[in-house]
């Protein structure tokens, strides 16, 4: 046994290989949380559509339908943090689920304690805290409380591993962090310095804070150096 904590937190769990799906739902009920099981894609679909669940683990190889057009759609409708789960050794499978929207991924085989870390990492990232701080740079605003971003009035969406990258540079605004610092900054949320990861979620918090992503004028690239989150903002 794990302990006796009392979570209540519901998952979905979309995996088609029955023996890993049961040892999974075993040891994360026994850290308390409630697993559900969709051995398809479109079962998993339908299922986070009709249920309410807190996070969803998603393997992407699955026998009716690629795992990423599965995050595509589920994403589409609701934004509930995702694990993605990959035996596939292309980095770009991994970058397109982050592109797409899920908030963190695990390669197979993995350990089952790695798993937990990094479902509760997205389950904290996803809740936030009660505390209630703003920080406005010009025409952006970054509520911590909320976990939200607005530019202009208007929200912005990211994921919660977006978020967490976006507020770790503005948090130090006005100074270049290399890749090694941000990691150390975000500790749980395994952003990877060496596969592109970083860039993907750069590159996505531009497309959606930046007036022109092609020429950043918020977060900026210092080359050799690492990224800097500008000070001054109109």
């Amino acid at each position: 046994m794990l302990y006796n904590a009392v979570v209540t937190d519901r998952i979905l769990l979309i995996e088609d290989d029955p023996g890993l799906a049961e040892m999974v739902k075993s040891y994360l009920g026994e850290a308390g949380f409630r697993v559900s099981i969709a051995a398809r894609g479109e079962a998993g679909i339908a299922m986070s559509a009709r249920e309410p669940f807190d996070s969803i683990i998603l393997d992407l190889m699955l026998p009716d339908m690629d795992g990423l057009e599965v995050c595509r759609r589920i994403r589409a409708r609701a934004p509930i943090p995702i694990l993605m789960l990959t035996a596939r050794g292309d980095a770009m499978d991994r970058i397109i689920g982050l592109e797409l929207g899920a908030d963190d991924y695990l390669p197979k085989p993995f350990e089952p304690r790695e798993l937990l870390a990094r479902l509760r990492a997205i389950l904290r990232r996803a809740k936030g805290d009660d505390k209630r701080d703003v920080l406005r740079f010009g025409r952006l605003e970054i509520d911590t409380g909320a976990r939200s971003v607005r530019l202009d009035g208007e929200d912005r969406a990211l994921t919660g591993h977006q978020f967490a990258l976006l507020l770790a540079l503005a948090q130090h605004a006005g100074r270049v962090l290399s890749r090694d610092v941000i990691m150390d900054l975000l500790k749980n949320e395994r952003l990877e310095a060496f596969d592109r990861s970083i860039d993907v979620h750069i590159s996505r918090i531009r497309a959606a804070i930046e007036d022109d992503p092609k020429n950043p004028k918020r977060v900026i690239t210092v080359r050799g150096a690492g990224y800097v989150f500008a000070k001054a903002q109109d």
